[in-house]
């Protein structure tokens, strides 16, 4: 069994500390730490685990196997470091920092630990997406050509969580970022050209952030991937994946509430509207995700979607705010 001490009780705690009590035997959650302390205490409370004093009295505890970071993105770094330097498993919501620097003086105490770190890019255990992804290595489209992410959320945020989100590129379109890069496996981006508006919102503006945006990158191969993002879909929460090549295309379309198309006199073909929440949508893949990590650390073996996986998503990232500021391509720099 591996014991997990979660960090952060919020909305995503939430659901972490759900996921991990359900996946009970294999894990169990035995630490939570917030600084809402009635927050923390009450999740503590409902799976049976104790409510952290302190973010050290969990990494102090020996038989702490691993920690699951769900806290706000300004605590990401501290946390893994203490983390890993007291020897446990990572598993961290992204993105790992929104600063380069940060995130490259975490890399060094990671690569120093030497301890299994995953990002939660969740997006990669979605099944539907795993599948594009599946087909696309198998051959079954040729050669990639085209890969298009459609990634749109239902309503704009709060204007409080945006003006410290990092703005949309690091904050939203981070997730198409490793999703492209999940489907194009060894062929890396090699430039980056982005432009984005504020339509839904003018507001955004005056913190520099756009809720609307469009990103097209090179890979090595030359094949392209165009990414479209709207803060704003009226229709619910639209996640959709194409990858188009010599021989085919294959997609991964919209989950809904129900797979029940109706007909009637006032409309043919209508289906139920799309699933309305990131939360709900990708239900399975938390799951998965947390049952990969799991595995992970049970079987000694890297984890899926490592350190450097969010450290590359936050290059490409920044590449697209300095292209969007820019107007021009940007190349992208790994080192």
């Amino acid at each position: 069994m591996i014991n997990i001490a979660l960090y952060g009780a919020g909305r995503i705690g939430c659901v972490h500390a759900a996921n991990i009590a359900a996946l009970y035997p294999r894990a169990k959650l035995t630490y939570v730490f917030d600084t809402n302390v009635a927050t923390a205490a009450a999740i503590a409370g409902k799976y049976g685990a104790r409510q952290s004093d302190s973010v050290e009295q969990a990494l102090l505890d020996a038989g702490t196997h691993a920690v699951l970071i769900a806290s706000s993105t300004n605590t990401h770094v501290d946390l893994i470091a203490a983390a890993a330097r007291a020897g446990k498993a990572v598993l961290c919501e992204k993105p790992i920092d929104l600063t380069m620097a940060r995130v490259d003086e975490c890399r060094k105490v990671v690569a120093e630990a030497r301890v299994p770190v995953q990002i939660g890019f969740n997006r990669r255990y979605d099944r539907s997406h795993r599948a594009v992804r599946d087909a696309v290595r198998a051959g079954e489209i040729g050669s990639l050509e085209l890969l298009v992410i459609s990634s749109r959320d239902p309503a704009l945020a709060p204007l409080p969580y945006l003006r410290v989100s990092g703005g949309l590129f690091r904050d939203m379109t981070i997730h198409d970022f490793d999703l492209a890069r999940f489907v194009l496996g060894e062929d890396p981006i090699r430039e980056v050209f982005a432009s984005g508006s504020a339509l839904v919102d003018p507001a955004l503006s005056e913190f520099g952030d756009l809720d609307t945006a469009m990103v097209v990158m090179k890979a090595a191969s030359g094949a392209l991937v165009h990414i479209n993002n709207s803060r704003r879909a009226v229709y619910g929460y639209d996640q959709r994946v194409e990858a188009f090549g010599s021989s085919g295309m294959v997609q991964s379309g919209n989950l809904r509430a129900s797979a029940v198309t109706r007909f009637t006199a006032s409309a043919t073909d209508a289906r139920e509207p799309l699933l309305h929440f990131f939360i709900d949508r990708y239900a399975q893949s938390y799951v998965d995700e947390l049952a990969d990590f799991i595995g992970a650390i049970s079987e000694q073996r890297p984890p899926s979607v490592n350190f450097e996986d969010g450290r590359i998503a936050l290059l490409l990232a920044d590449a697209a705010c300095e292209s969007a500021r820019s107007g021009k391509a940007v190349p992208v720099r790994y080192a």
